[in-house]
């Protein structure tokens, strides 16, 4: 049974199973910076591979996986596949997270003083 708390009930497994599979999918950096890459807009894959800086076959290979888990889609246009991002509620996810990160990384770190009493 569902525990509540804070307001929120716990989520049923098979959601908590289908959201650690998308984490899972998006912990390799290849695959996050695809979906960054794309949650700016739509792309074949030559041009994602120059943008993530992989080789033609990974980058692929990338693509195969998260479009499998349903995260992106793909048109053909004449002979170039166009690849796009099929789950905006993902591409919401990876703006905060890397926004986030990216915000803190900025930050400039406090500077470290000496502690009084200790003759520093």
């Amino acid at each position: 049974m569902p525990e509540n708390v804070g307001g929120f009930d716990d989520p049923p497994a098979e959601v908590l199973s289908e959201a650690a599979a998308a984490f899972g999918l998006l912990a390799s950096s290849a695959r996050l910076h695809l979906m960054w890459a794309l949650a700016q807009g739509e792309s074949d894959v030559t041009h994602l591979a120059d943008r993530v800086g992989g080789a033609l076959p990974a980058v692929s290979q990338h693509l195969a996986k998260l479009k499998l888990a349903g995260l992106v889609r793909s048109r053909r246009e004449g002979r170039r596949q166009v690849y796009y991002v099929d789950d905006p509620d993902i591409v919401t996810v990876v703006r905060v997270m890397v926004g986030q990160l990216t915000a803190r990384s900025r930050q400039a770190p406090a500077p470290v003083r000496p502690l009084r009493g200790t003759g520093g």
